[in-house]
């Protein structure tokens, strides 16, 4: 045991206090500032904006204002509307603005007849329309298809439509082909369906004078035919195009803006003449097989082949619940069954009524899991995706008002939650001055420290994610100051403790952190577990606070190990801190003072009543 001073000073040497503190600080603090510079020097922007990156964290719609939009709600059905109904369109609502990546949206019931939602900042269009979008997901048979634009008969067909859906964890070929399953026969493997010619699709045995001519302008809108109940026996009978209906699908043109409205509410066991969400192409539907509340789940991804290997190509999976898994079975194998040359081999699904996909099938799905591939992106793989997951809601809207808000709270309040912090943070330097003295400033460097590191992290969130700083996210962050500061008083008093015990320097710090580690780790522990069961229970401006309490403990942690104790280390080196000036907070004679301590057990133990007590046990220390 004479040996263990020296083993713990040979160890505080091998801990290399310079290059850890060196490392955090570059890895922290600059180089997340100089990805802050490099995006404002790409965006182009120096001020704050959530659409690019910013010096300034964006802020909530109580600090900056937004849009509100206000939306009535009606059933498809003329049904009454619920309060059951309502929640759940608000819970969507919500899904639908965070995956966004819209944070701190204020959505509420008002007066149980309208739904009230504030986006702060000034979202983009798709994101107003992805909120206010009175959409219920279905998936449709295809009976017919064409341009979506007035051509001639002979032009090629449609490109960018050649998705298929064929079963997750196939393997799709280079030019999209899709291979078996790992548990399929190479007789059922089944190329994608490409897209059809006009001449090779069911609508050209329209009658040739209905066939469009080409036209440079767009045609207005036609006059919508009555709602024509289709076949729910064979959705897929071309029997189900009436006269009607063929004329409508004629004379429609996606190119005009207003054919792409969406929204005419076509009853489920209808027939549905719908343009695609890019106007591009037209097509008549049969009834709805499936709808898209049966979907559980839906992602986007780089396609995976049959060992497992990445085949560079962007897909998206999804899964269905029991209901759905046995309605898409059947329909994929009557669909299955026309085969690939067919256009009815075609599931469209449409959301608001307008085809957002219509991809081909390549093998009958039975287990409730496919995966829809082709010409997608990144981008347009993870829109899909978002559609699929969030598309359905259980009521349709219509959008009474939009308009620009003011801040709720705004600047002033701001203003008087930073003073607040500033106050906080003035108090917690005096007492650490008091207390500690010149060790207090190694608290002050280790808050300046966690607060770059906390502003930078939350100017990257901002940038990144979409994250906006509300007030409750401010107090979250004032009461952080407090909470940081504990521990390091925590740190010096075991330090301190081990001094009046008649340790050096270097070995009280190296046993007092051996100590305060695992208290300040409990601590923080107990501070994250409750951050993330607040937010993750609680909504709105509670979860802006319990987000920054949560990511202030584990700056907090960072620093403390990473740059506090580093520094501590360097400090037993120097003499001043060493030899016990004074004014360092960890002078001998003022320590003596306290010359009684508890030592566990209802034990209380004596300690050197003078300084030069204390600095005889320290020599018997260091000669051990």
């Amino acid at each position: 045991m004479a040996s263990t001073p020296a083993k713990r000073t040979a160890k505080t040497a091998k801990t290399r206090p310079v290059r850890t503190i060196v490392t955090f600080t570059v890895l922290s603090i600059i180089v997340p500032f100089i990805a802050l510079g490099v995006g404002i020097a790409l965006d182009g922007r120096a001020s704050a904006n959530p659409d690019g990156a910013s010096w300034a964290p964006a802020l909530a719609l109580d600090l900056e204002g937004g849009t509100q939009l206000i939306l009535t709600p009606r059933a498809t059905d003329g049904s009454t509307i619920s309060d059951t109904q309502i929640a759940e369109a608000i819970n969507v609502i919500r899904q639908r603005v965070d995956s966004s990546g819209v944070s701190e949206a204020e959505i509420a019931s008002q007066g149980g007849q309208n739904i009230v939602v504030g986006i702060p900042g000034n979202p983009t269009q798709s994101t107003i329309d992805l909120v206010s979008q009175a959409a219920q997901l279905t998936f449709r048979p295809v009976l017919a298809t064409d341009w979506g634009t007035p051509i001639d008969q002979d032009a090629a067909a449609p490109e960018g439509d050649s998705e298929t859906v064929e079963p997750e964890g196939a393997s799709p070929s280079p030019d999209a082909a899709a291979s078996p399953p790992p548990d399929s026969t190479p007789d059922s493997a089944a190329t994608p369906d490409a897209s059809p010619t006009p001449e090779a699709s069911p609508q050209s045995s329209l009658p040739a004078e209905a066939l469009p001519s080409p036209q440079a302008t767009p045609r207005p809108v036609p006059e919508s035919p009555a709602p024509v109940t289709g076949n729910t026996d064979n959705p897929s009978d071309l029997a189900q195009i009436t006269e009607e209906i063929a004329a409508y699908f004629t004379a429609l043109d996606c190119s005009n803006p207003e054919a792409r409205t969406g929204g005419d509410a076509v009853p489920n066991d209808a027939l549905l003449v719908a343009c695609s969400t890019d106007g591009l192409t037209k097509y008549i539907l049969g009834p709805v097989e499936v709808e898209g509340t049966h979907i559980t789940s839906a992602s986007s991804g780089l396609v995976q082949g049959q060992g497992g290997v990445t085949t560079g190509q962007w897909g998206v999976s999804l899964a269905l619940d029991s209901t759905g898994t046995q309605q898409f079975a059947a329909a994929s194998q009557r669909l299955y069954d026309f085969g690939e040359d067919s256009v009815q081999n075609r599931f469209a699904i449409t959301l608001d009524d307008l085809v957002v996909s219509a991809p081909g099938i390549n093998n009958p799905i039975t287990d409730g899991r496919a995966q829809i591939t082709g010409s997608f992106d990144r981008e347009t793989a993870a829109t899909l995706a978002n559609q699929l997951n969030y598309g359905s809601l259980p009521i349709q809207f219509e959008v009474q008002s939009q308009q620009q808000i003011s801040a709720t709270l705004g600047s002033q309040q701001l203003r008087n939650g930073l003073i607040a912090g500033l106050i906080g943070l003035a108090l917690v330097v005096i007492y650490s001055m008091i207390q500690y003295r010149t060790l207090g400033l190694l608290t002050v460097a280790s808050l300046v420290v966690a607060g770059l590191i906390t502003y930078a992290a939350i100017a990257l969130l901002s940038w990144g994610i979409g994250y906006r700083l509300s007030l409750p996210g401010v107090a979250g962050l004032i009461v952080a100051i407090g909470f940081t500061a504990d521990s390091f008083i925590v740190y010096f008093e075991r330090i301190r403790d081990e001094l009046r015990n008649g340790r050096t320097l270097s070995y009280a710090v190296e046993r007092g952190w051996q100590r305060a580690r695992r208290t300040i780790l409990a601590a923080k522990a107990v501070n994250l577990i409750s951050a993330i069961i607040l937010y993750y229970l609680a909504v709105g401006g509670v979860q802006g606070f319990a987000f920054t309490l949560g990511l202030t403990t584990i700056i907090d942690v960072m620093v403390v190990l990473w740059f506090t104790h580093p520094v501590m280390v360097l400090l037993s080196r120097i003499p001043f801190f060493r030899d016990g000036h004074t004014w360092s907070g960890l002078s001998r004679e003022r320590l003596a003072l306290s010359h009684v301590r508890y030592a566990g057990a209802g034990r209380i133990t004596g300690l050197a009543h003078t300084a030069q007590d204390v600095n005889v046990e320290a020599d018997k220390e260091a000669t051990r």
